[in-house]
């Protein structure tokens, strides 16, 4: 699937991709629902669906990724809830030694992701994967989304890297849409990027159930 001799610089998400995105899911439509519930005194059902009108308003923007603006706008300490489950964090099966090897060999391993800075700390916390990577990019950071051409152009003076030569692995296709778009030609998604929901069949991208179909092995 992968001519590993072919590319330079591996681009990795986080959540969905190196971390079972159900920590995330069960904290947006089980845990925030019902601490939201409790604290107005109305339904779980009523909580869940005035919270998911409220996020879907800001889906692919830098807003929706930032607990700090969901803290403000729910009135709630959303680091705090999370921490509340953080024992659900978990890494996705293979991450660590499919990041073993990268680390092994001669490419630039990048962690690029959406997620705000605070909940990467927290999620660090538990699985500390940070010194596998040459660096590690914030969106927040470049002011910019991954979902838009913005965020790939300041990544590229940021850290500068060969578009024909990178591979980008994230679950979000609009993700992989904007890096294709910029020039990105290797791209890969996740089938089953939260364990506890069914594999995917319709992905615009080539996919993998786990990085043990594309170890890279010794290449270099």
């Amino acid at each position: 699937m992968i001519d590993w001799n072919s590319i330079d610089t591996v681009l990795l998400d986080m959540d969905g991709t190196l971390l079972d995105l159900y920590f995330d899911n069960y904290f947006w439509t089980e845990h925030l629902p019902r601490v939201y519930a409790d604290k107005h005194q109305i339904s779980e059902e009523s909580s869940a669906a005035h919270l998911h009108s409220k996020t879907r308003q800001a889906e692919g923007t830098l807003a929706w990724y930032s607990i700090d603006h969901w803290s403000e706008q729910l009135g709630l300490d959303i680091p705090a809830l999370k921490r509340e489950i953080r024992h659900m964090i978990a890494l996705r099966p293979y991450t660590m030694e499919f990041l073993q090897q990268l680390h092994s060999s001669s490419r630039d391993v990048v962690m690029v992701t959406n997620a705000h800075r605070k909940t990467l700390e927290i999620k660090m916390e538990k699985v500390d994967i940070s010194h596998w990577f040459d660096r590690i990019v914030v969106s927040h950071d470049l002011n910019s989304p991954k979902e838009d051409q913005a965020f790939w152009h300041r990544l590229q003076a940021l850290h500068p890297f060969d578009p024909a030569r990178t591979l980008l692995i994230d679950d979000t296709e609009s993700v992989l849409h904007s890096a294709r778009e910029y020039g990105v030609a290797h791209l890969l998604t996740l089938l089953q990027p939260d364990s506890r929901r069914q594999k995917r069949i319709d992905t615009h991208f080539p996919g993998i159930h786990h990085f043990d179909e594309i170890m890279p092995g010794d290449a270099t």
